[in-house]
């Protein structure tokens, strides 16, 4: 019999207790603050395979966020109750995204395949879990390679967490009992090559990537402004194409250019019915955290969270 797989899980520490695991139905953005607040500052580290996150020490805060309709915050003491004993017992999930950012200060998304059980044709920056004794930057260096191709060297990259967020899937309660939770770490890398270099080195898998894109300001900027439940209009400037141009992968890898209506990248998540192609949510925060970091203000006291 095979061991089973160690995963890395979510640990919070309050007021200098020791660390205690976060059980699956539990909110860890509700953990961290003292309301009904979606965001807080926490501090993160990952120590011995345990992600642990606490509070905040001043000057080592990185925002975590989670939406406003997060299924964990309303989920009943009763549907709490009704999750099957796997899921309950599951904890909470580890993963990493990389937003990749090139010289001409574009990002990489890619679309995750269709017949991928969680998030299916949802646009993301490449990611996945986070492996047992692995750091942070590892773990996103290997997720960027196995789904992308692209082979960056760690001294190459100056790394930085951008924030933090907690995703569950599904991703609203009118769309069923969550079966996942997880932290995401969006984290902030720099190539010193353009995008047209990188898009040279493109190797997508198909299993699990069906198309790519260079996201540049203004289209950051829009999708950023579709925020998931909330019936607002959107930042479209004045240029947002009626159709933008990606890299399909085929099912031997092969990159074609082919073209997305606009309306993808600015449409907001649905509360039911079919899922729709479209950026995720948590995604949508992350390239607000880009865009802020491009132009970022200068707080007293206040650093980024730089990766060990």
């Amino acid at each position: 019999m095979m061991d089973k797989v160690r995963r890395i899980l979510v640990y919070v520490c309050k007021d200098r207790a020791a660390p205690q695991r976060v059980q699956f139905a539990q909110s860890i953005t509700g953990q961290l603050t003292d309301s009904t607040d979606d965001e807080v500052e926490a501090s993160c580290s990952l120590e011995k395979n345990q992600f642990l996150l606490s509070r905040g020490d001043e000057g080592r805060r990185i925002p975590l966020k989670r939406p406003a309709f997060c299924p964990i915050k309303h989920l009943s003491a009763a549907e709490a109750a009704a999750l099957p004993l796997d899921v309950q017992r599951r904890g909470v999930d580890v993963g990493v995204a990389v937003l990749l950012q090139t010289a001409t200060q574009r990002v990489l998304l890619t679309r995750r395949a269709e017949q991928l059980r969680i998030f299916p044709n949802v646009w993301v920056p490449p990611g996945g879990h986070v492996e047992p004794d692995e750091t942070l930057l590892e773990a996103g260096l290997r997720e960027l390679k196995e789904e992308t191709g692209l082979k960056l060297q760690p001294e190459d990259v100056s790394p930085k967490i951008l924030g933090l967020w907690e995703s569950v899937f599904p991703p609203m309660l009118s769309r069923g009992l969550p079966q996942r939770h997880h932290i995401v770490v969006y984290m902030l890398l720099h190539s010193s090559l353009s995008h047209l270099q990188l898009q040279a080195s493109l190797s997508p898998s198909p299993a699990e990537v069906s198309a790519c894109l260079w996201v540049d300001g203004p289209l950051a900027r829009a999708i950023a402004s579709a925020v998931d439940g909330e019936d607002g209009g959107v930042h479209l400037g004045d240029d947002l194409p009626i159709s933008i141009s990606v890299s399909q992968v085929s099912a031997d890898g092969a990159l074609t250019s082919t073209s997305v209506p606009g309306a993808v990248f600015i449409t907001r998540a649905p509360a039911s019915g079919p899922d729709q192609e479209r950026v995720s949510t948590g995604t949508k925060y992350a390239l607000d955290l880009w865009l802020k970091s491009l132009d970022p203000p200068k707080p007293r006291g206040h650093q980024d969270g730089a990766v060990k």
